[in-house]
């Protein structure tokens, strides 16, 4: 693997390209990034938030960064292969605006695939953990593990989280065990998404820290 981004979320510095839709407080403990929302949950999808990284990056990738849930409930997802369904850049000005409401990003006119990671929201999420990885446009839920994060209250330390995406193949860990594995065939729920952004997802009134995240390609493996 060869290291093409690294960034350590660690001040504001790191973060003043990236792009928030939605409302959402940004700040930093420790030398780590820090989000919550900035508007109450009682308004629904309106209150969560998506923070893209800039840059575009290849097909084939792995991406890796450390995550701490802080408060919960909530939810936390990571975007990857993101751009416009007819191969437009994912901030063109001809896609519709997005705001942070859920069904703008797996039912909209953007692609990508979509893993949450952290699933503590709804009653039936927090009686029974699982990871999610979701193809879109379609909102396909095409694989499921079991999420080995604990709850708040016992994570005293953060996690690595990783996710190769080679030749339409996708392995997902956290802290290198294995939690799922998907091939994308590119004819069941339409063609392999190949290049685009990867961006962060919360779901109010959750809290979390993010920090070191970098991306490497594997193009040449």
């Amino acid at each position: 693997m060869k290291l093409i981004y690294e960034n350590k979320l660690s001040c504001s510095e790191d973060i003043k390209d990236f792009v928030l839709e939605g409302s959402a407080e940004i700040y930093f403990e420790n030398g780590k990034m820090r989000m919550k929302n900035a508007l109450s949950p009682e308004l629904g999808q309106k209150s969560n938030f998506v923070f893209w990284c800039d840059r575009d990056f290849p097909s084939d990738i792995c991406i890796e960064w450390k995550f701490r849930p802080i408060e919960e409930p909530g939810l936390a997802i990571m975007f990857f292969a993101a751009k416009g369904c007819g191969g437009e850049d994912l901030f063109d000005p001809s896609l519709a605006e997005r705001d942070g409401q859920y069904n703008l990003y797996h039912s909209g006119d953007i692609n990508a695939y979509h893993i949450s990671y952290f699933r503590r929201k709804w009653e039936d999420e927090r009686g029974f953990h699982t990871c999610n990885l979701r193809k879109s446009k379609g909102f396909y839920l095409v694989a499921q593990g079991a999420d080995p994060i604990p709850n708040c209250e016992d994570a005293f330390d953060e996690y690595l989280i990783r996710i190769i995406k080679k030749n339409g193949k996708i392995d997902f860990t956290i802290n290198d065990l294995p939690v799922f594995s998907w091939t994308d065939d590119g004819q069941e729920y339409g063609p392999v998404l190949d290049s685009g952004k990867i961006g962060f997802r919360q779901m109010a009134p959750m809290i979390g820290e993010y920090s070191e995240l970098k991306v490497y390609s594997m193009e040449d493996e």
